[in-house]
């Protein structure tokens, strides 16, 4: 790995919350004893997938406290919390706009409306919901599910991938 690669991986593991400070808050004081399992925090190929199933979903559904939400569920799906936080970085506030318009496009065409010109301008918050409300919610809800599962069998094909590729070296 480059050396600057290196130095960006450890500072992305270093801002990650450990499994300490996620016990500690309140919020998740109800699962709090939950989250101090190993198995939520070890690279095993199943709770990998789950959690990237659980981060990306999340990512989607709600526009904050996606983390917690992704936390939460991880300790419910035993599902890697590591894995599931970094894929809620999906849809941060740098790439959200770029989602919603992704989103609105997609949603819009499933329902079989027209695409809007603009956004109604004076119009008001109602006008604007009613325009681009409902088929920015299907959007996102289609990303939401549509991500998890295309997440969850990609990383079972990247683990198997890897495995056949161990294996033939082996032999």
């Amino acid at each position: 790995m480059t050396r600057p690669a290196a130095r960006w991986l450890d500072r992305f593991g270093q801002s990650l919350p450990t499994r300490e400070t996620l016990a500690a808050h309140p919020w998740l004081q109800p699962v709090a004893d939950r989250l101090l399992d190993p198995q939520l925090w070890r690279l095993q190929h199943e709770a990998v997938a789950r959690g990237v199933a659980v981060g990306t979903f999340w990512a989607f559904v709600i526009p904050v406290a996606q983390i917690v939400a992704a936390t939460a569920h991880c300790t419910w799906w035993r599902a890697n919390i590591p894995a599931a936080a970094a894929m809620t970085m999906l849809t941060n506030p740098l790439t959200i706009g770029f989602w919603l318009w992704l989103a609105y496009q997609t949603g819009a065409r499933v329902m079989g409306e027209p695409l809007a010109g603009s956004a109604p301008i004076g119009e008001g918050t109602m006008s604007w919901v009613t325009e681009f409300g409902w088929p920015t919610v299907l959007g996102m809800g289609m990303f939401a599910v549509g991500g998890a599962a295309l997440g969850y069998v990609g990383v079972k094909l990247i683990w198997r991938l890897r495995i056949w590729i161990k294996r033939r070296r082996y032999r």
